[in-house]
This record gives C-alpha cells, sequence and structure tokens, in this order.
C-alpha cells in the first residue's frame, strides 16, 4: 500500500470529479466521472449495478483514479473490493450525494438512487502518481 502525504490527504478530502479508469474486457481502458471519499486508506466509490465499470470490475479489480487542479493532479492505482450490500450501498450514495451538493439538491437526488441496485467500490491505494505538490 502507498502512503499519502498530508498535502495529497488533504487535496482528496476536497469534493472533486474523478476520472476512473476500469480495463474492458479486450484490455482496453474505459473512463467514467464518479464522486468519491477518501476514507482512511482508501477510496470509496459507489455506482449502480449493471454498469459497464461493475463488469469490468466483476472480471478485472485493478482501477484508476485521476484527479486535476490546473497543472496539479494526482493518479492512484489501486484494486476494487465490492460492496452489495444495499443497505451499506445506499447509505453510501446518500453520503455522497450530501458532499458535493448543497442539503436541498442532495435530498432530492437520494430517492432516485433509492430505486437503483448500488454497490459501493472500496479502493485501496497501491500506487500514486503526483504532480505539482512539491514544496
Amino acid at each position: 500500500m502507498a502512503e499519502l502525504t498530508p498535502v495529497l490527504r488533504e487535496f482528496l478530502s476536497a469534493p472533486r470529479f474523478a476520472v476512473v479508469a476500469t480495463i474492458r474486457p479486450d484490455g482496453t481502458p474505459h473512463q467514467t466521472v464518479l464522486w468519491y471519499e477518501l476514507q482512511g486508506n482508501e477510496i470509496m466509490l459507489n455506482t449502480a449495478e449493471g454498469r459497464v465499470k461493475d463488469s469490468n470490475l466483476r472480471r478485472d479489480q485493478r482501477l484508476s483514479l485521476c484527479l486535476e487542479d490546473g497543472y496539479r493532479y494526482l493518479t492512484l492505482e489501486g484494486t476494487a473490493q465490492l460492496i452489495e450490500d444495499q443497505a451499506t450501498a445506499q447509505a453510501d450514495i446518500a453520503h455522497l450525494a450530501r458532499m458535493y451538493h448543497e442539503p436541498e439538491q442532495a435530498e432530492a437526488m437520494i430517492p432516485r438512487f433509492e430505486k437503483q441496485q448500488r454497490l459501493t467500490i472500496r479502493m485501496s491505494i497501491d500506487h500514486i502518481i503526483s504532480h505539482g505538490f512539491e514544496a
């Protein structure tokens, strides 16, 4: 497991949109934009079941996440643990909605998520590539 510096932890703690890459069956990358949260030494993500990334991760648990801020960027590589428990997955997507939106907007979104089968993805942080965070 790679260690995040305090500066990188601070960067990850701000709500940003992450570009997440998984591996298709033919070996090509599939990218999508997701909400995330740094939780301890893992990244928590959430998706609706039945999407391409869900299928890719069931076959190959490797993924990467990239965030940018102008000329600074951070790429994390790791493996996914899929959590299918609906109580956990629904709580996680509601938590992310509240992180990324004002309260009224988040509460309006949550009923839509409750109609979906959700999946929480917990990503280990095995490799870190960063640029622009030097002192």
